[in-house]
């Protein structure tokens, strides 16, 4: 059986370009990081910490994280509205760093990667920020915004996987997948 083990329905959506045979599991995992962790680090970690209580010699786990990073920062989910207008004012004007950690584990082994995107953002004014905000989008959302929604109005350009910036490397994990 091939488990998915995120709560994101981001991934869920994901997930459907690999295959729809797959069960969704979750369990409550600290997310809690050491100080100083950099953001490769901190996706890898966390996506084992989510695969691991799923693994078994029958099944294929898949556990994912998803952080954005600026000027050394990792920028997580917002803990309010606040938080979310605070992140979207850092992220304004400039290009920023999406980082996705995936593990796979498969007959008791781990294979893990990460993918990097780079996202350069419009300059925001207080207003569009406070619209944004104010749709609730960004509130789940690692770095305040989902590009895939009305995020995608914030953002000037991309360097890379679109879908990892929406939470999962599609075509890097299939291949993973395909491989092992």
């Amino acid at each position: 059986m091939l488990i998915l083990a995120s709560q994101s329905p981001r991934r869920r959506e994901l997930m459907k370009y690999i295959t729809d045979d797959y069960t969704v599991k979750v369990s409550d995992v600290d997310e809690t990081l050491p100080d100083g962790i950099s953001p490769e680090e901190a996706v890898l970690c966390l996506s084992k910490i989510k695969a691991r209580p799923f693994a078994s010699p029958q099944d294929t786990v898949i556990g994912a994280d998803t952080v954005v990073a600026i000027d050394g920062e990792i920028l997580g989910k917002p803990a309010n509205k606040e938080d979310a207008a605070l992140m979207l004012r850092k992220l304004s004007g400039k290009t920023h760093s999406v980082f996705t950690g995936v593990t796979v584990i498969k007959n008791g082994k781990e294979h893990s990667f990460y993918a990097e995107t780079k996202v350069t953002f419009f300059n925001l004014g207080d207003d569009e920020i406070a619209k944004y905000v104010a749709t609730g989008e960004p509130l789940d959302k690692a770095g305040a915004y989902g590009i895939q929604g009305y995020g995608c109005l914030l953002v000037e350009k991309i360097d890379g996987d679109y879908f990892n910036v929406v939470g999962l490397p599609v075509s890097k994990l299939n291949h993973l997948l395909m491989s092992i």
